[in-house]
């Protein structure tokens, strides 16, 4: 299934060219499978405003199924990403970043310190990712898997319910 990605690099000193933005072209690297395209990169400032354009913007086009983000979910006083995804988003989607905290847990204990947040605008998926490369492809390696069927989901894919299966309790 297609997944059309957008990858936004959230940091100061990228946006200024003063250091490279590494953790974006390592998720483009990353993505690059069958069936997934990258339709948009980008790098803003840590500033709420800009970042909630770009996501308004991005989300708004109508051809890209999830917008990651990169950097700013810290607890520096500039880590505002959060903040801007809450600021456009129309529905919260927990589940993600608690997934993708509680496997970074395993890994480092700064992981609970982590704010990143998910949700949905429209029909796209916006997803928080640590800054560094590291933390951004451990954690979206965690959530990848669920990405295609989200798509589906948001699509109003008519199959994408099919493999949902209605609890039923084992009989004694």
């Amino acid at each position: 299934m297609e997944v059309r990605v957008g990858i936004l690099t959230v940091s100061d000193r990228s946006f200024q060219g003063t250091r490279a933005d590494t953790a974006g072209p390592a998720l483009s690297a990353a993505i690059r499978q069958p069936g997934w395209t990258i339709q948009a990169t980008g790098v803003v400032p840590d500033e709420v405003e800009s970042i909630i354009a770009k996501l308004i913007e991005w989300t708004d086009r109508g051809d890209i199924d999830v917008v990651l983000t990169t950097g700013g979910t810290g607890l520096a006083a500039r880590d505002v990403t959060p903040e801007a995804t809450l600021a456009i988003v129309q529905r919260a989607v927990p589940g993600l970043a608690e997934a993708m905290r509680a496997a970074s847990l395993k890994i480092t204990p700064h992981a609970m310190l982590s704010r990143a947040t998910a949700g949905i605008r429209g029909r796209t998926l916006v997803i928080n990712l640590p800054g560094s490369p590291k933390g951004a492809l451990e954690n979206f390696q965690v959530i990848q898997s669920v990405l295609p069927h989200a798509v589906e989901l948001l699509r109003g894919d008519p199959g994408a319910e099919a493999g949902h299966q209605a609890f039923r309790p084992e009989s004694a």
